[in-house]
Parts: C-alpha cells; structure tokens; sequence
C-alpha cells in the first residue's frame, strides 16, 4: 500500500513530529507499505523545496507561499494537493485537522464528494483545536480561530476515518456526529530504542551522583506555574537533599519565573535548568533522573492530550508521579497508579515525590514495572497492524466519506 502523510508543519526544530507522526510512518514501512510524509516546512524554511530521507522515510518539503500567512496561504494548500496526488497513493492521511494540510485534505474530499477519483483520506487528530483547546494556548488572530475550529469540526465529520490519540477526543469526536465505524484508537507509542547514560549526564550538569533528582520534562503550560513552584519548595522543604532537573523550554518566561521563585522559596541552588535539547542528547537527560513528575491541571486541552513526554519518560524507565488527568492513567503500571493525585492536590503529590526519593530501590522497580508495560501494551508496530487494517476497512466500503 502507497500511503502519503500530510504533516501540519516541518519536521524541524519541533519534536511533535518526530514523537507521533515519523514513528507511525517507519512502523507501516516496516511492515511492507510505502510512505512518503509531504510537509510545509515554514518551522524550517530553510528546508523549502528539498527532499530528505529520515529514519528510511521518504519526506518532501514544498516550497513556501509568496509572502506571510495570508498570501500563502492557497498557494502552500495547493502545492501539497498536488505533491499528495503525484505520488499516486493509495491512501493520504492528513495529521492535526488544520492549516495548510487541512485545507489541501479539505480540496481533495470536495472533488471526490464532486465525483472526480480520488485516494481516500483520513485525519489523524492528538489535540482539541477548536475553542477549549489549543485555541486558546496560542496567539491566532480571530479568524484563525475560526478557521481552525471549523476545519476541525468539518473534517472529523467528512474525513474517510479518523485516527483518535486520546479516550478524551474519541469522546469529543463522537459528539461532533463522526460515525463510530469512522473512528480508531491511536495513542501514542514506543519502541525500544538504544540505551542511555544517566551518570554523564548527571556528570555535565554538576549532579552528584548520590542526590536523589527529580525531573520536569515539560514546556510549561499544562499547568500552574504558582502550583509549580509550590510542589518544589514542599519537595525541598521536605528533602533538603534532593536536586531538580528541568528539561524544556517555555514560551511566556516560564523558566525565569520558576528561577525568581526557586531563588525567592530557598531551592534555587537545588535547581539545575537544562532547558530545550536536542533529541540526540534527550535521553541521557531523562536517565539521570531517579524520578519524575508529570502535574497536569484539569483543562479540555489536558484532557483530550496523549503525552508523548509522558511515554518517552516511561519507555526510558523512569517513574512518573502524575496527576489524574485525561490520558495519563492509561499508560501507567498499575503500581504506579497508586502514585496518581488530584491535579489541585500539590501536597499529595509532594508527599508521593519525597517518599519515593527516599527509596530508590522504590523507584529502579516502578521504573521497570512501567518500562515494561508501556512497551508491552503501546507498541508502534502493533498499533500501525491496527491501522493497516483500519486503511483496508474504509477502503472496502465499511465506512468512509459521507455519501
């Protein structure tokens, strides 16, 4: 099977792609399909025009439009249309219900519904766009918000079949009219990857090996940066000994106000702020730690997310203290469920943190306990089997675009 996947934007310097998208991609390839990705690199401009090959992936980044949002904005849409349709695919899978792909995946179910030939085309959704949703997080104009929200709504209703990431979106989804025999479960996954080396890590950064580490592995806004700060002052408070690592970048100085307050709460020499990396170098990053926290706040955005942060953390076999939030018991050991806390609750989550520090013989057992089970329950090949047969049930006639 020929499948194109349509991607929201480039594959640099974001991770999103290389956490969802890219891996998908080498598992359908590994099991005997072709897949080119088709994406408009303006993250990457740099990129526009080229043709790569990442991870045995064959990827096309189109040239860009002719000036900013606006003017490009039909020029960008058609240029994928038409990249998609030469590849003669079988299938074209557009991923996030937005932006330029959104709107060539729009074109392309318009000529069919217009009856002109043409591959049938699913979407791929791991976030809430719309209002309530990522919306909300980010500095569109008004008419980007609604054009966002009405492409969302539009093509979980008109697509062939949507591949659903979160239990939470499935549900939204459901209650937009898509039909049930439209929908499939596609979370966020692993592979087993190479191993890492923590003690380095711990080495460049000045972590003595002895000190219990807790690491954040955030970008910030799935949470209260007071409740934030609160946590690790409670931690230190309890812990004197104990060092935090956070690894991530914000985007409204979130790292500076955790800095003001760390220097202001008496923790500031406990902290060490590694800030946005390179994925080459992530996971020795994330071994270093003995522990890790994952504090969401009860929000739409939160609750329909699946955290590929959350998986990558797991699969490196770290344990995880998280909030009861959305997606996040889901991947979880049922040992380390019993460390899950109210996403108000700072203090439980502080106690959970301090007693698990202070064990780690504790933590190195969660740590496999849940390594284990995410590899064994959430693993790429196994879902992308899911999905070959998904692709092969719409395309026979057992769902698919409405009329």
């Amino acid at each position: 099977m020929k499948i194109v996947f349509l991607a929201p934007f480039g594959i640099r310097p974001k991770g999103t792609l290389l956490a969802r998208m890219l891996p998908l991609a080498v598992a359908l390839q590994a099991a005997g399909h072709s897949v080119t990705i088709i994406a408009p690199p303006y993250t990457n401009p740099e990129d526009a025009g080229l043709t790569e090959v990442v991870q045995g992936v064959r990827l096309v980044n189109v040239k860009l439009g002719p000036g900013g949002k606006a003017l490009s904005t039909l020029p960008v849409s058609l240029r994928m249309l038409r990249t998609a349709l030469s590849e003669k695919p079988d299938v074209i899978h557009l991923f996030k219900p937005k932006g330029y792909g959104g709107i060539a995946a729009m074109l392309m179910i318009a000529l069919k519904h217009a009856g002109i030939k043409m591959p049938p085309v699913f979407l791929d959704t791991d976030d809430w766009e719309g209002s309530g949703g990522m919306n909300a997080l980010h500095d569109y104009s008004q008419l980007e918000k609604r054009v966002y929200a009405f492409q969302e709504q539009w093509l979980l209703k008109h697509a062939g079949g949507v591949t659903i990431a979160s239990r939470e979106l499935e549900k939204l989804a459901a209650e937009t009219g898509t039909a049930q025999s439209k929908l499939i479960y596609l979370p966020n996954c692993v592979e087993p990857h190479s191993t890492s080396n923590g003690s380095a890590a711990r080495s460049r950064l000045g972590i003595p090996l002895e000190a219990p580490l807790l690491l954040l592995y955030t970008r910030f806004f799935e949470f209260s940066q007071d409740r934030l700060h609160r946590l690790l002052s409670d931690i230190h408070r309890q812990m004197p000994q104990a060092r935090f690592l956070i690894v991530g970048a914000g985007r409204n100085n979130e790292e500076q106000q955790l800095q003001q307050a760390a220097a202001s709460m008496g923790f500031n020499e406990n902290l060490t702020m590694a800030g946005w990396t390179e994925p080459e170098l992530l996971q020795d990053l994330l071994a270093a730690a003995d522990l890790a926290i994952y504090p969401f706040d009860d929000t739409l955005t939160n609750r329909t997310k699946c955290p590929a942060k959350l998986t990558e953390l797991l699969s490196n076999g770290i344990p995880v203290v998280a909030s009861r939030v959305g997606q996040i018991p889901e991947y979880l050991c049922p040992p380390m469920r019993a460390y899950l806390s109210q996403p108000e609750d700072a203090e439980t989550m502080a106690r959970h943190c301090v007693e698990l520090l202070g064990n780690r013989d504790k933590c190195r057992e969660l740590g496999r306990a849940g390594r284990e089970y995410i590899r064994e329950q959430f693993r790429w090949r196994d879902y992308a089997k899911k999905l070959e047969q998904f692709y092969l049930q719409i395309e026979h006639g057992k769902g698919g675009l409405d009329g």
